[in-house]
């Protein structure tokens, strides 16, 4: 039986990647392969590799326990940088490990093993879209920010504005469960993306 793991990305921690989990693990029941495991993060898609745990141990998983296929519902869930995702792949390539991407159906190795050239091509392709299109739209927000001051608007939160106890749980799940696993506020800040002061205010929690 084809060995699959599901590998599922959301950027921030108000969003979900249940979505992408079902989907894929229809998808691996429908074509009878089998899921080893499933690996989720929240985190930007614009990190670094060595900055994602859950991608890195992805990486060491699929290739101690002899994974023939990792599943992704579509390329920028695997990353939105075109070299840190080429990386990736090339990573996975070179263990004869295809990356299945399911919003178009094709993937990076051929039934024995081989790169598929043309699907390589068009996940380049893919790849720098999606970081163009990031770019895109940091640089409409920025936009939109400067002429919202320039116009008399402020930006941030009301004076006096306090988020509850049981928002900061909800929102920042991740922040406290590495918390409790003994992180550094720096590694859990690099790995999350949140601020130091954030993540202090979380483990007061805690």
């Amino acid at each position: 039986m084809m060995k699959t793991v599901i590998f599922a990305r959301v950027s921030t921690n108000v969003q979900e990647y249940y979505r992408q989990v079902n989907e894929l693990t229809v998808l691996a029941k429908s074509n009878g392969w089998s899921v080893e495991a499933v690996f989720t993060e929240k985190i930007s898609g614009a990190k670094a590799n060595t900055e994602r745990t859950e991608l890195l141990n992805m990486i060491n998983f699929v290739e101690v326990n002899h994974i023939n296929k990792v599943l992704v519902t579509e390329l920028s869930r695997l990353g939105r940088d075109t070299l840190q995702v080429l990386e990736v792949i090339e990573m996975l390539n070179r263990k004869g490990i295809s990356l299945y991407i399911q919003n178009y159906n094709i993937e990076t190795l051929t039934a024995d093993c081989k790169v598929n050239a043309m699907s390589q091509f068009l996940i380049t392709i893919l790849a720098e879209v999606a970081r163009m299109e990031r770019k895109t739209i940091r640089e409409r927000v920025e936009s939109g920010y400067k002429n919202y001051r320039a116009n008399g608007g402020k930006v941030g939160r009301k004076i006096g504005y306090k988020k509850t106890e049981e928002s900061m749980r909800e929102q920042y799940t991740e922040e406290i469960k590495l918390l409790k696993k003994g992180y550094s506020l720096r590694n859990i800040s690099k790995i999350t993306g949140a601020s130091i002061n954030t993540i202090r205010k979380c483990k007061s929690l805690i």
